[in-house]
């Protein structure tokens, strides 16, 4: 298994090379995959990674999707009625998390602001874009329904921070405990 700097380094070649081909017509998403117990070291990693690539010339942009979700749910228009709720069983954790679950996926939230920034980076040469805190979609969602949704709309490089288990060329675990999926379409590095 190579360790994050390897994997870091590959990316970089990965993006440079997909970049001199013109993109073949695949979305330019890449995942870097690191193991769960990696995330603090990865989050540390991450300003080192930034100002490298800041000074190979490129426009680093970053979207937590920790703080997507934290500000969907904080305002939410029916919080106080899931706070509610949750005070006559607060030991429900299936229920109060299917409810967020719903209320995450009918407004489709996490997709729409991936789209958002992407649409904003759009046409803005050397801009690469990273999604980290992916870890926060558990137990809603996993990120591979959201790149579905992505399919054809990813005009910069994209790079999702994966803490997971690949467990083949195309197929990984989300945070290592979900069962193994293979339906990504994107570049695995790491793992």
């Amino acid at each position: 298994m190579p360790s994050l700097e390897e994997s870091f380094e590959e990316l970089k070649c990965q993006i440079k090379h997909a970049r001199r081909l013109n993109n073949t017509g695949d979305d330019p998403i890449y995942y870097l995959i690191f193991q769960p117990g990696e995330m603090i070291k990865v989050k540390q990693q991450m300003k080192v990674w930034t100002a490298r690539l800041k000074k190979e010339g490129w426009d680093v942009h970053t979207l937590s999707l920790a703080e997507v979700v934290n500000a969907f749910l904080k305002n939410a228009p029916l919080r106080d009625v899931w706070l509610e709720a949750e005070k006559e069983n607060p030991l429900d954790f299936e229920s109060i998390n299917t409810t967020l679950r719903e209320a995450l996926l009918y407004d489709d939230v996490v997709t729409e602001k991936v789209l958002e920034k992407i649409q904003e980076l759009n046409g803005k040469s050397q801009s690469i874009l990273f999604i980290t805190d992916i870890e926060a979609l558990h137990p809603y969602m996993r990120v591979g329904a959201i790149e579905q949704k992505l399919l054809g709309k990813v005009s910069v490089p994209t790079v999702i921070l994966y803490p997971g288990v690949r467990t083949g060329k195309s197929s990984l675990k989300f945070l290592g405990i979900y069962p193994e999926d293979g339906n990504y379409r994107s570049i695995h590095i790491g793992g």
